[in-house]
């Protein structure tokens, strides 16, 4: 077969290409469900993690290997190219293709069984890394190799691209950790590959295969421990045991489709500790890196002070552990028995480097945090240092680690030399690197082509691999002649024939690669900029920017609930790749190429993808490239809705506020009809919400009805001074709780002053697109809250959606209005204002469940509320994760399963564990969702503290 040479086509044979009616009618026949060929899914599918863009023909969701087998016998059948998908997170776009894509992750998905004599474990290969990780830690066990990805990447997309992540050093690849594996090959036949003796024995003509070709596989694959480019032939040799499992590791699906494997698993790491040495720059780091490894660290990682920088800038300081002084780090992880081992031979370690700052980090907050920064790089390496777009391609090469400094130098000099940037950070312990560069693409694919192209050459001098742990894909394939022989491409060639003899399996990838700049997803899409919407200002106003922010790491695919994060409620719930941050932009990024889905922002498609975002903006705060879809759902609604005739729920939710207003007069009325079954769900249904749902119950007297409360309160000269904004929920749902945070504000001294009436956010009017009426609301807001700023005084908000409201879509909606980031920085929560005074609050010794609400998490955080408990004397549980009502979100119709569904995986599940503990709720939709699913009470913060405060509780008002 002939060798695949560089060639610079703009189109490919692999392109979106819709299968024949008679495949997906077959194939919907024989799994049913299982086959989702709708648009939006197929455009939720059209990427993964790279820069490449192919809508497949339908997706198949399996939930056992037989669906598999069949689903694959049918394309076979009808010749339709089979792409596998894990996560999705792959970046150099080896999880897409024309066709059938068949995705793991929703359904096949299991830890089949564990051995812990022989540390050996069975998966199923949709299974999440962390899961496998989770089931094997009782057992003092864990997989070695841990992609920064871990918490969504599935053991099957790892075998594909042989990952290895930081502890590939200590634990090898993927490759070195499977003993064997259960594979569909392109013909249909079923392989059990291992090793020993007569592993090679399961696919015919192998055994002569690599009799053909033992000098090519002993001198040119296997050079070093990250050469991951190309197919691993090197483990079929017999002096390397005949590893057929090992081999197939790292093909990508192109030679066949795995349905099981059984993985090694290793002793954990009891207590291991960091040193971390700061050096003049990375390159300059990287030399060092010779010198620390026969130390045997457990990963050595290297981190830019660009990189560092980026997360300063995007989650504040706080983020980042205090770092030696430099320019670049390594990280080393040292283990030991017990912590103070660890620190100890850390400390060997650093005396032995040539750093000029160090310092030793036992396990603990610290050495997270940085982990985290590490675990969070594809993501914060999205943008540049000045804030540019940087892209995959180049993300993974590696050369052998006593070259990797001069290489780095040479990596520098080639990016000045073309004109781009990128921040480099890796495992630098392998010698792999990974870097994002910000390749024009808006301008077309000949500048990332020639950097590529000179890239590849500059490895391949370096003795180097296009990938040290990502696979080829459609970014590298075509890239291969340069560190290959055409008798190593031919080998690789043959081997896949053996395999895939029709190449189906994967087309485009490795073999008869297709051209790196074929399928670009950024060059098709149309500029679009800002309008009379939201700004979009942390992308300079350009909608097309913002919507590719999200790269694909898939971070909204884990389950973060474990880990404080809220990110993403509805996927957590569905499972379903099109209702993750992740898919929707992926809808988005189709709907603004216009190839796929072709109604801009009116689009069917968008509507289905955004329906079952609750507009929590934890994406925006979770998300490593600070996405926000609750944005882009309002955006879509505003721009699909502008000047027409709008859902009754945009009328009636949408305007709740003006409609509790005149509600107030008839609340014996409104909570009689409440009550009434029949009446209630009349009522609900009229307003276009979920029949199941409970009506609020109206007090008989809403705040600001009561004079009394008006007045101004009585403090000393110099008392912190304070205006109350009492929102319309607060006032017109919750009386109580304005009246109480009176009290709690005077008690700490304060002089108080209620706002005048008529300060609105405009949130649900924001949630519903209703834009421009928003701007009119929060323009008469400015006008009433700045006054009493400009007197000195701190607007305190008690109902955190609005506060954050304020906080945020204030400036991003009047951004040519100064008075709007003026007000918003005037705006505190109660927490936040209590702990910047000189107040001792009273003690509270209660045990609490405390619900944050998701824009206060996503905009402000909670650690001055936990702070204030905390010195409270209350012992703080949090729940994290959406409570699934998310303001009209779980009041809609259509939205009551997935909104309980939410709950019950959380708050609810957090609730019933802690039965101990009363529920802590400052939103009012999280106080709701919790009574009307649970019929379990919950109060606000200044409720806490106002009920310590009449029970006798100590305050001290100065000291």
């Amino acid at each position: 077969m002939d060798a695949p040479t560089r060639t610079s086509a703009s189109t490919s044979a692999t392109g979106p290409t819709a299968p024949a009616e008679a495949f997906l009618d077959e194939l919907r026949g024989r799994l049913g469900d299982l086959v989702d060929g709708s648009s939006a899914t197929r455009a939720a599918y059209s990427t993964d993690a790279s820069n490449y863009r192919i809508v497949p023909g339908a997706v198949l969701t399996p939930r056992t290997k037989d669906d598999v087998i069949a689903a694959a016998g049918i394309a076979r059948a009808h010749g339709v190219p089979v792409t596998v998908r894990g996560g999705g997170t792959s970046c150099a776009g080896n999880a897409i293709g024309p066709g059938l894509v068949i995705d793991f992750s929703r359904h096949m998905n299991r830890v089949l069984s564990l051995d812990a004599d022989a540390s050996t474990a069975v998966v199923e290969p949709g299974v999440v890394l962390s899961v496998l990780q989770d089931a094997a830690r009782p057992l003092g066990l864990r997989f070695g190799p841990d992609p920064s990805t871990a918490t969504r990447c599935t053991l099957g997309g790892m075998i594909g691209n042989n990952a290895c992540g930081p502890h590939g050093l200590s634990y090898g690849r993927t490759a070195d950790n499977v003993v064997s594996g259960t594979w569909l090959t392109g013909s249909g036949d079923i392989v059990t590959a291992g090793s020993g003796p007569d592993a090679l024995a399961q696919v015919p003509g192998l055994e002569a295969f690599v009799a053909e070709h033992l000098a090519v596989l002993r001198t040119e694959f296997g050079r070093f421990g990250r050469q991951i480019s190309g197919y691993s032939l090197e483990h079929l040799l017999p002096e390397n045991g005949r590893n057929l499992a090992a081999a197939l590791t790292g093909t990508e699906g192109s030679c066949g489709i795995l349905l099981e494997a059984t993985v090694r698993l290793v002793p954990q790491a009891p207590a291991p500790a960091l040193a971390v040495l700061g050096y003049r720059d990375m390159a300059t780091a990287a030399d060092d890196v010779p010198n620390l490894l026969p130390f045997r660290p457990l990963a050595l990682e290297g981190l830019d002070a660009q990189l560092v920088d980026v997360v300063r800038r995007a989650h504040g300081s706080a983020a980042v552990p205090e770092l030696p002084s430099g320019g670049g780090w390594l990280i080393a992880e040292v283990g030991g028995a017990v912590s103070a081992d660890a620190v100890a031979a850390a400390g060997k370690l650093v005396a032995a480097s040539h750093a000029t700052d160090t310092a030793v980090l036992p396990a603990g907050p610290e050495a997270t945090r940085l982990w985290q920064i590490r675990a969070d790089g594809a993501g914060l390496a999205g943008r540049t240092a000045d804030g540019k777009q940087a892209w995959p391609g180049w993300e993974d090469s590696a050369v052998p680690p006593e070259r990797l400094g001069d290489y780095l130098r040479g990596l520098e000099a080639l990016m000045s030399d073309e004109g781009v940037s990128g921040l480099a950070y890796g495992h630098f312990g392998d010698g792999c690197v990974h870097l994002r560069v910000d390749f024009p693409l808006d301008d077309g694919s000949a500048p990332m082509r020639r950097f590529l192209e000179r890239a590849a050459d500059l490895a391949a001098e370096h003795g180097g691999s296009l990938s040290g742990e990502h696979g080829d894909g459609r970014a590298r394939s075509e890239l291969l002649p340069a560190m290959y022989s055409p008798e190593a491409l031919r080998a690789m060639a043959e081997f896949k024939a053996l395999l895939d003899p029709e190449d189906l399996l994967n087309p485009g990838v490795v073999v008869r690669p297709a051209p790196l700049d074929a399928d670009l997803r950024r060059p098709r899409a149309r500029s679009v900029r800002a309008g009379d919407g939201f700004a979009f200002a942390h992308d300079r106003g350009d909608i097309t920017g913002a919507v590719h922010r999200c790269v694909g790491v898939g971070k909204c695919r884990a389950d973060l609930r474990d880990q404080g994060g809220f990110m993403c409620p509805s996927y957590t719930a569905t499972r379903d790749e099109k209702d993750s941050t992740r898919g929707r932009a992926r809808v988005l990024q189709e709907m603004l190429n216009g190839g796929h889905v072709t109604d801009g922002w009116r689009s069917p498609e968008v509507h289905e993808a955004l329906d079952l975002c609750l507009g929590c903006k934890a994406c925006a705060n979770d998300c490593p490239t600070g996405i926000d879809m609750a944005m882009f759902k309002s955006e879509a609604l505003h721009r699909t809705y502008r000047g027409r005739l709008r859902p009754i729920g945009h009328y009636t939710l949408g305007r709740l506020p003006q409609w509790l207003r005149l509600a107030a007069p008839f609340a014996p009325l409104v909570n009689l009809a409440g009550r009434v079954p029949l009446l209630r769900r009349a009522m609900l249904a009229m307003i276009g919400a979920d029949p199941r749902r409970s009506l609020p119950t109206l007090p008989r007297r809403p705040f600001r009805s009561d004079r009394r409360r008006q007045r101004r309160t009585e403090a000393p000269t110099g008392a912190p001074r304070t205006v109350l904004w009492v929102d319309s929920f607060s006032d017109a749902l919750d009386p109580d709780i304005p009246r109480d945070a009176v009290d709690v504000l005077t008690a700490a001294g304060c002089d108080v002053e209620i706002a005048a009436p008529g300060a609105c956010c405009g949130l649900t009017l924001i949630s519903t697109g209703q834009l421009t009426a928003a701007k009119a609301k929060l323009r008469r807001t400015i006008d009433i809250l700045l006054p009493y700023v400009r007197e000195g005084r701190t607007v305190v908000g008690l109902e955190p959606s609005c506060t954050a409201t304020l906080r945020s879509d204030l400036e991003e909606l009047l951004p040519d209005d100064p008075r709007a980031a003026e007000l918003a920085r005037s705006v505190s929560t109660v927490a936040e204002f209590l702990t910047s005074i000189d107040w001792t609050p009273p003690r509270a010794a209660e045990k609490l469940l405390a619900q944050p609400h998701c824009h206060q998490h996503a905009v402000i955080g909670y650690d001055a509320d936990r702070a204030l408990l905390e010195s409270m004397g209350c012992d703080v549980e949090t729940s994290a994760g959406c409570c699934g009502l998310a303001g009209n979100f779980g009041m809609e119709k259509g939205h009551y399963e997935v909104s309980a569904k939410i709950a019950e995986d959380g708050i609810l599940a957090r609730a019933a564990a802690a039965p101990d503990r009363r529920i802590l709720a400052d939103g009012y939709s999280c106080r709701t969702q919790v009574r009307d699913l649970a019929d379990l009470d919950s109060r606000h913060l200044v409720q806490i503290i106002a009920a310590a405060l009449r029970t006798g509780g100590v305050a001290a008002r100065e000291r």
